[in-house]
């Protein structure tokens, strides 16, 4: 299998991946998480794990997700608080018909919310 890598800022360190991966979610896709009380919309995607090892290993080993799925950086929200957060492919559940979500830095990265997600500025894609 062919293989790439990128560097990693939040881990500090080049992270390998497969060449092709696939993602379930797109950016400005609304989702929630499968086992926590939280939605939020996505806003960037990492194809396979790329935060630190700190933060890996800071979750209970039982619960630890799979290193080599797509993980998905999100404007997260809950009753209590907006938050960023970052969920592997395999905690995610399409939350389109949750409606928008009211986290205070949305405006700055999407436009309008329609038809189930939202749209990136125009002034932030390539």
């Amino acid at each position: 299998m062919e293989r790439s890598q990128f560097f990693s800022a939040q881990a500090g360190r080049f992270i390998e991946m497969p060449r092709h991966a696939t993602a379930r979610f797109g950016i400005g896709d609304v989702v929630r998480h499968r086992m926590f009380d939280f939605r939020g919309v996505i806003f960037d995607i990492d194809p396979v794990f790329s935060n630190s090892e700190e933060w890996y290993e800071a979750i209970p080993q039982d619960m630890r997700p799979r290193r080599d799925q797509p993980f998905y950086h999100l404007l997260a929200e809950n009753e209590d608080s907006s938050y960023v957060a970052y969920v592997s492919q395999q905690n995610l559940l399409s939350d389109a018909d949750g409606g928008p979500v009211d986290h205070p830095n949305v405006p700055e990265l999407f436009e309008e919310f329609r038809n189930g997600r939202y749209r990136m500025r125009r002034s932030l894609t390539h």
